[in-house]
């Protein structure tokens, strides 16, 4: 299934495609900063996208920060340790 989601990004005017690599990217990384199993991290990751995907499905234009809140929403139900860095990494940047 293919997203056609446009994304906001901080920048102004700035746009880009949906491209579920780099979120899966994030959450698996978010998982094994915090030490999870490299197996779970890859189950939890896509379980995420998968439920951002859904989500996606009947959006045509969102915010990054969008997708940031409703990926940490579901991230936190699996593994709140890896929520709570990848709600707050650009904090320290």
């Amino acid at each position: 299934m293919t997203i056609t989601a446009t994304i906001v990004k901080r920048l102004p005017g700035h746009r880009e495609e949906y491209d579920e690599r780099k979120l899966y990217a994030s959450i698996y990384a978010s998982c094994l900063a915090v030490r999870c199993p490299v197996g779970s991290a890859e189950i939890t990751a896509e379980r995420v996208c998968s439920l951002v995907r859904a989500w996606l499905d009947t959006k045509h234009e969102v915010t990054a920060a969008d997708i940031r809140r409703i990926a940490a929403s579901h991230l936190d139900l699996y593994h709140p340790d890896a929520a709570y860095l990848y709600k707050h990494h650009r904090l320290t940047m």
